[in-house]
């Protein structure tokens, strides 16, 4: 029997075997995805006086590259310094809170000028990396009670550090990762009905002490557009125009009137779907939902078909928190959410969100690389 020379590598002879295997389509959608990103960026950004194309383009390169470094590195020795990685992410958190620079209502970001980075988009897949670290350690087929809450703990120091920016939006993306990794560690189902329950309760002393006016604004406006007009409201009425008038075949590239106009509001970041909706209509829209689902498609085979905890974990952790945005921006588009800063994986405008799905994208690869070897 060979051995290998170091923990984590590939034999040559077992490479050229089974690298051909590794799912290509999933980076396939991702490059495919962020090209119609930029096309789209470039059409709802070029009105403006500012077209975000080049910087994009910068922050996809980059992200590309960032995306085969993660692709190299073995997610069992990545675990090994997930206690460190999770706490320098903490420690940016805070330096947020600190010294960060405030744009649109939150402190969310470092940096100088308008070359800066978020930080919470970077701590995701470092909470992510150290949960399956913990949960990999449980005897299956059933997590206790104790596991769930310390793995729980772990989630909402991040959380609330997020959330006090404020970025309620970014605080709840780190739920999705949590519920998808606690229910594949196996979780008994009175625990899932205690936990919907706690959570009504949590969510009716938020709306109350935690939400702040606007927030609850968004979401009366949400069950009532027509009470806030020139508000949320408008903006969740251009939106459904603009989705509405693509039709079948759309208005063509840069013929989208409630872009081209100005009348949709954050038109390359948040709403970027409605501008691809209304100059592809909805053959545009349906082959970028195909995308999406080959991007998920291969990343949940790429969680069948790992042979260690630690790499299925972090796989679906990865791909739950993915899913979740992709769910909650079409659907915050069409008016079947509220409205909230959630953007759309590869296509929306935003460089700390671009290189961390790239980065995501590289860890999920590399488990499925390491299937033979990391068992």
């Amino acid at each position: 029997m060979r051995s290998l020379s170091a923990r984590g590598s590939v034999p040559e002879d077992l490479r050229r075997r089974r690298v051909p295997q590794v799912l290509w389509g999933l980076p396939a959608a991702a490059v495919l995805l962020s090209v119609i990103g930029l096309a789209t960026v470039h059409s709802a950004s070029i009105e403006s006086g500012v077209d975000y194309l080049p910087r994009q383009a910068l922050w996809v390169g980059i992200g590309f590259v960032l995306m085969l470094v993660a692709f190299a590195v073995d997610t069992h020795d990545l675990t090994k310094f997930a206690p460190a990685i999770y706490l320098a992410g903490l420690v940016s958190l805070v330096a947020v809170l600190l010294v960060g620079q405030e744009a649109g209502g939150a402190r969310s970001w470092l940096g100088t000028g308008s070359w800066r980075l978020q930080p919470s988009e970077f701590v995701r897949p470092a909470t992510a990396l150290l949960l399956a670290r913990y949960l990999a350690t449980s005897d299956p087929p059933y997590l206790g009670l104790g596991q769930i809450f310390r793995a729980g703990a772990l989630l909402v120091v991040p959380m609330v550090l997020v959330a006090a920016q404020p970025d309620l939006g970014g605080a709840v993306m780190f739920f999705p990762m949590y519920l998808g990794m606690i229910v594949v560690s196996g979780v008994r189902l009175r625990y899932v009905v205690a936990a919907g329950l706690i959570a009504l309760v949590l969510g009716g002393l938020a709306w109350n002490f935690v939400l702040l006016d606007y927030q609850q604004q968004r979401v009366m406006t949400f069950l009532s557009p027509e009470s806030d007009p020139l508000g949320a409201g408008y903006q969740l009425r251009q939106s459904k125009i603009a989705v509405g008038s693509g039709e079948l075949t759309g208005k063509g590239y840069l013929q989208g009137t409630q872009s081209q106009l100005r009348f949709l509001p954050a038109r390359h970041t948040d709403f970027v779907f409605a501008v691809l909706a209304e100059e592809w209509g909805f053959l545009g829209v349906a082959t970028v939902l195909a995308l999406y689902a080959l991007y998920l498609g291969n990343g949940f085979r790429v969680a069948r078909r790992a042979r260690d905890r630690v790499g299925i974990l972090l796989v679906v952790g990865l791909l739950s928190t993915f899913a979740f945005y992709v769910l909650y921006n079409t659907a915050m588009v069409v008016g079947l959410l509220p409205i909230t800063g959630i953007p759309l994986p590869f296509l929306s405008y935003g460089g700390s969100f671009t290189l961390a799905n790239f980065v995501a994208t590289g860890l999920v690869l590399g488990v499925d690389l390491r299937r033979h070897v990391n068992r």
